[in-house]
């Protein structure tokens, strides 16, 4: 019997390894855009299991050709300029990349040969400004996104939702809150504070950690619950519908350092705040209620938040 056909694109960057690596265990064949520039250390270790195709979502004719060689059974739209604070330096790329990406991918998808079930990956930062009352977040609540990489989000998941009126496709559109844990790229909050701690055990920095707004509180998923998530949202989700992905639970920020600071085999860190990583507009909790998702999948998180931050700081160690 055939083998089921994934695409995944952007399958180096964070979440699309992971995702790779659970979709491999599970006995599918995994196809993959690159970019030419791409840094493949996170999918080396799958890398000759993969069968890679270089493209660019920005352009169309690439996508097509991608769709073309993997004729996929599902596709997994995770390539994206996902780094929020860089939507503030460079606004007009991160929507370019993201909306015109996604128009690409689905436009690809449609003209393709096969049908496949799509999911179209959003963001908890398109809920943006939410108000003591509107919490936890349920997929009904306004968006109100506060940054460049919001409305990007918010874009591409509406493109998502008129894909399958205009034309019947078989899209489920997710809306993650904070995925982590090993693999996480350094500027993203958890992973730049567990790399700081690593660098300060080697020797290789002074015992100072550096860090911007500890108020704000986030829901955290770990990434191989994540991955299980999309598969699941795959195969299980109602085609048009979205759905929240995460915890069901906020850690401030200046709490998810207090513990990995408890983690660390140095005493006597210093804390001081760094202007630079500070956001123009922040917003201040993300706390989701995914609900709708865990009656319609049964999906459920399975590592803990420590556990997470455990691997997460270990990773790092390694590096180092």
């Amino acid at each position: 019997m055939k083998s089921e056909r994934v695409l995944i694109t952007g399958i180096s960057g964070f979440v699309g390894s992971h995702l790779a690596e659970y979709l491999l265990a599970l006995g599918l064949e995994v196809y993959g855009t690159i970019r030419w520039r791409s840094k493949l250390d996170n999918i080396a270790h799958i890398k000759d299991k993969l069968n890679l195709i270089e493209g660019d979502i920005r352009d169309s004719y690439s996508m097509a050709k991608a769709i073309a060689e993997s004729e996929p059974d599902y596709v997994f739209s995770l390539a994206a300029q996902s780094f929020v604070p860089a939507s503030w330096r460079a606004p007009s790329e991160t929507i370019s990349t993201n909306v015109e990406g996604t128009l690409n991918v689905l436009e690809a998808c449609r003209n393709g040969k096969t049908d496949p079930r799509i999911v179209v990956i959003g963001s908890s930062e398109e809920y943006g400004k939410v108000y003591e009352t509107e919490i936890p977040i349920k997929e009904t609540n306004p968006l109100r996104p506060l940054s460049p990489y919001g409305v990007s989000k918010v874009a591409t998941d509406m493109l998502g939702y008129q894909y399958h009126q205009s034309y019947g496709m078989k899209i489920v559109r997710t809306r993650s809150f904070n995925a982590t844990g090993p693999r996480r790229g350094e500027p993203f909050v958890t992973s730049n504070f567990a790399k700081q701690i690593a660098e300060i055990e080697a020797g290789k920095r002074k015992p100072v950690m550096y860090v911007g707004n500890l108020e704000a509180k986030r829901d955290f998923t770990d990434v191989r619950d994540v991955a299980n998530a999309y598969w699941q949202a795959a195969n299980h989700g109602e085609l048009g519908e979205v759905y929240n992905i995460c915890s069901g639970k906020a850690w401030r920020i200046g709490d998810v350092l207090h513990e990995l600071l408890g983690m660390s085999k140095t005493d006597k860190i210093k804390v001081e705040c760094d202007p630079d990583r500070m956001r123009p507009s922040d917003v201040q909790i993300l706390l989701c209620d995914c609900a709708k998702f865990r009656a319609k999948t049964g999906w459920t998180p399975s590592l803990s938040f420590k556990r997470t931050l455990n691997d997460l700081l270990d990773y790092w160690r390694a590096l180092c």
